[in-house]
C-alpha cells in the first residue's frame, strides 16, 4: 500500500477541528514535502519523523513521500501532529496494518529517539475527538489527563514503537478512562476566620458568592481588601463536571500545564499584575491563546490597585463582563474563548490612599482625586453589581476584635442559596437576563416601585435596574424567601455606592 490517512486534531481557540493527514509514496528521489498551510514547527517534523522512524526500528522509504494535512487552508502548528506523519509513512509503507487505523486519532510530538513528549491542547482535542466516535492515542501524560473526563477513551504511549505495536495488534497500550475525579488540594484555602471585623465586607463578599456578582471594595491601604478577595474562593461552591472541563480544557492550550493539570480541581483565582498588558488580560497574540479573564473562567479574576491598570486595558473588560465571552480577531485567525469569571476588584480612594482615615491626614489635591476615580470609567464601574467601603479600623477594634465566622459556615449559606438559584432559573443571579429577571425572579410590586422612585433620586442607569434587581434576588435566596421585597431592594441598593 502506498496511501494512508491518519486522523489528528488542530487547534483554534478552545475548538479541535478534525485534520486528515494523508500520506502517499510515489517512485521518484527519496524527499518529504509537507502540504496544507503547516507552520515552521510543522515543517520540522521531517527531521524528527525521519530520526524517530529509524531509532524506534523501522525503515524510513526511500521514496518521494508527500504528507497533506486537510483541510488545506486551516492553519497548522506545533509538533502535535509528529505521531500521525509517522504511522501514517509507517502504514503506506506496509509496516503497519491500516485495517482499524479509521478508529482512531492520533497526537503527540517525537523527540528523535522515538519518545512521545506531551502536547497542548490534548483536553479540547480528545472531547472532540470522543464526540465524534473515535479512541485517541496520546502521550501518555496527556492521557493522564483526559482520564478524569467522562466518557473519553484515550490510550497512552510512550514512544513510537508502542503505538506502531497497538495497531499492528501486537501488544495493547493501557487504556486511559475515568474512574474517579482526582482528590482536592490538600493545602488548605485561606479561610474568612482569619478576618476581623469588617461586617459589611463580610456580608457582601458572601452575598458576591451566593449570586455569582462582581464586587469592587474601596478603602485606605491595609483594611483587608486583598485579604477579603484572597478568602472568596473558600466560600464558592466546588467545581461541577462540566465546569471542571471547561476550566481544564482552557489550561491544556497553555505551555507548561501538561504536568499538573490533573491535579487541580479547585476554582480558579488569578490575580494579575496592574502592568499587565491588554494581550495578557483577554488574550492574543497571532496565534490567539487565552488570557487571564478565560484562565479565570468559573473562577475569581482579583484585580488589586484597580486605578493603576491601564485604562484601555480596562475597558476591554466590558464585553466578557455582558457575554461571559471574548472574541479575539486578528488578520489570518480568530478565536472566541469563554469567561463567565466574577470580578473582585480593589482601590485606594486616592492617590495617597488615605481620603476619610480617622487619623491620617489626605495629602491629595480635589483635582489629584478626580483624575485618580476617572481612570475607572462610567460604563464599565456601572457593571459592577456591588459596590463597597472596606473602613480603616481603629486600634483598639482590632485588638478587641473576636475571630469572625469561619469559611465553612458561610459556604452552607452559599450553597444552600445555589441550590435554590438553579432549583429556580437553573443559573445563578449574575447570569439572568433581563426577561429573566421578568419571569423567573418572582420580584415583588412593591419592590419594583420602590427601585423605580430610588432610581430617578440616585439617577441610576437602566443596567444598574437590573443589576440591583440580581443582588436583591439573592438576598432573597440567602434569607429564605420565595419573593424579593422592598427590604431586599433597599439593600441591595445600599451595596451600590457611587465611586
Amino acid at each position: 500500500m502506498s496511501f494512508a490517512v491518519v486522523n489528528s486534531r488542530a487547534l483554534c481557540g478552545m475548538n479541535a477541528p478534525l485534520v486528515e493527514v494523508e500520506v502517499h509514496l510515489a517512485n521518484g528521489l527519496p524527499q518529504c514535502n509537507l502540504v496544507g498551510l503547516p507552520d515552521t514547527e510543522v515543517k520540522e517534523s521531517r527531521d524528527r519523523v525521519r530520526a524517530a522512524i529509524l531509532q524506534s526500528g523501522f525503515e524510513f522509504p526511500m521514496q518521494k513521500i508527500t504528507v497533506n494535512l486537510a483541510p488545506a487552508d486551516l492553519p497548522k502548528e506545533s509538533g502535535r501532529f509528529d505521531l500521525p506523519i509517522a504511522i501514517g509513512i509507517l502504514a503506506a509503507s506496509g509496516q503497519i496494518a491500516c485495517d482499524h487505523l479509521a478508529q482512531y486519532e492520533l497526537a503527540g510530538e517525537l523527540a528523535l529517539s522515538g519518545a512521545l513528549r506531551p502536547v497542548r491542547g490534548a483536553v479540547a482535542m480528545a472531547w472532540q475527538g470522543q464526540q465524534s466516535g473515535r479512541a485517541f492515542i496520546l502521550p501518555a501524560e496527556n492521557a493522564r489527563q483526559t482520564a478524569v473526563l467522562p466518557k473519553i477513551k484515550a490510550y497512552g504511549a510512550g514512544c513510537l514503537a508502542e503505538v506502531a505495536a497497538h495497531l499492528n495488534g501486537a501488544q495493547t497500550l493501557p487504556d486511559y478512562r475515568r474512574t474517579a475525579l482526582p482528590a482536592a488540594d490538600s493545602v488548605p484555602l485561606p479561610d474568612l476566620r482569619d478576618v476581623k471585623g469588617q461586617q459589611t465586607a463580610r456580608l457582601a463578599l458572601e452575598i458576591a458568592a451566593a449570586g455569582g456578582h462582581s464586587l469592587l471594595m474601596m478603602g485606605p491601604p491595609g483594611t483587608g481588601k486583598s485579604m477579603l478577595a484572597q478568602r472568596l474562593p473558600s466560600i464558592l461552591p466546588p467545581l461541577t463536571d462540566d465546569e471542571l472541563m471547561s476550566v481544564w480544557t482552557l489550561r491544556s492550550l497553555l505551555p507548561g500545564q501538561q504536568s499538573s493539570l490533573h491535579l487541580d480541581t479547585r476554582r480558579p483565582f488569578r490575580n494579575p499584575h496592574h502592568s499587565a498588558s491588554a494581550a495578557a488580560l483577554v488574550g492574543g497574540g497571532s496565534d490567539p491563546k487565552p488570557g487571564e479573564i478565560s484562565l479565570a473562567h468559573h473562577g475569581v479574576l482579583f484585580l488589586d490597585e484597580l486605578p493603576e491598570f491601564d485604562r484601555r486595558v480596562l475597558e476591554m473588560l466590558r464585553e466578557p463582563l455582558e457575554t461571559g465571552k471574548i472574541h479575539i480577531s486578528r488578520a489570518t485567525r480568530q478565536a472566541t474563548y469563554p469567561a463567565q469569571f466574577q470580578l473582585v476588584a480593589a482601590m485606594n480612594p486616592c492617590p495617597c490612599g488615605y481620603l476619610g482615615h480617622p487619623s491620617k491626614p489626605c495629602r491629595c489635591t480635589p483635582d489629584s482625586i478626580k483624575r485618580y476615580r476617572d481612570r475607572i470609567s462610567g460604563p464599565l464601574l456601572d457593571r459592577i453589581d456591588l459596590t463597597i467601603e472596606v473602613p480603616a479600623l481603629s486600634a483598639a477594634d482590632l485588638v478587641n476584635a473576636q475571630a469572625g465566622e469561619d469559611s465553612g459556615s458561610v459556604l452552607q449559606r452559599v450553597l444552600a442559596a445555589r441550590e435554590r438559584q438553579h432549583a429556580r432559573q437553573g443559573k445563578t443571579n449574575a447570569r439572568l437576563s433581563a426577561a429573566e429577571l421578568d419571569s423567573e425572579a418572582r420580584i415583588g410590586t412593591e419592590a419594583r416601585e420602590a427601585l423605580g422612585a430610588m432610581l430617578e433620586k440616585l439617577s441610576l442607569s437602566a443596567r444598574s435596574f437590573h443589576r440591583i434587581l440580581r443582588v436583591a434576588r439573592t438576598l432573597a435566596d440567602l434569607a429564605g424567601d420565595e419573593e424579593v421585597s422592598r427590604q431586599h431592594v433597599i439593600r441591595a441598593i445600599s451595596f451600590r455606592r457611587a465611586v
